[in-house]
């Protein structure tokens, strides 16, 4: 048949998803336009065509033993000099991230494989753009914060034009909602475009 170029993610909710991404471009950044703010789950895999019926299957499955959990994104952080990426980090619902990401690519699972560097959820803000840029990033940015209840993920597919388009969602099984994850959103420290 063919291979596609997919990944498995969380969104993160507007305003903030459309906020970060517009921060994104405002840094130069040139793949913002074609990447949704998320939290990714599984990077960018290579998949047969013919695989992607049995991937839905193992991601509904991964999603239905999945609960909704409250997400807190704060200030900043960065993978340099290992990796040119700044982020807005992860400090609540890390440790869920990290279980979700495991189960998808579980190795008995159309999606096993290794990863180049140890899982850390983050939201890319800056990605292979010049120092300055990044460093503008990570200093605009150091107070950014927002909240909200993560109710499952998405699976996406990479276009030949390089825009990540989302095929499928994936929502949480649990029907249970904990008393956290219902508590409204409380903050989001909107920064202006400089």
């Amino acid at each position: 048949m063919g291979t596609v170029t997919i990944g498995v993610s969380i969104a993160v909710p507007e305003p903030y998803g459309s906020l970060l991404q517009q921060r994104r471009a405002d840094f130069g950044d040139p793949a913002a336009s074609g990447i949704p703010t998320h939290i990714t789950l599984l990077p960018p895999t290579e998949a047969d065509t013919s695989a992607l019926p049995g991937i839905a299957t193992h991601l509904m499955e991964v999603a239905a033993a999945g609960r909704p959990f409250p997400v807190r994104l704060s200030g900043t952080g960065t993978f340099r000099p290992l990796s040119p990426v700044v982020y807005v980090a992860v400090v609540q619902g890390a440790d869920t991230c990290a279980w979700l990401q495991k189960q998808v690519r579980d190795p008995s699972g159309p999606l096993a494989r290794d990863l180049q560097f140890p899982y850390h959820p983050h939201v890319t803000v800056a990605h292979g753009i010049a120092e300055e840029a990044m460093d503008r990033a990570f200093e605009e940015l150091s107070a950014y914060e927002a909240d909200w209840s993560c109710t499952g993920f998405a699976l996406h597919e990479q276009g030949p034009d390089g825009v990540w388009r989302k095929l499928r969602e994936f929502a949480f099984g649990g029907a249970v909602v904990p008393p956290q994850a219902c508590a409204p959103a409380k903050r989001d420290t909107t920064l202006p475009a400089h």
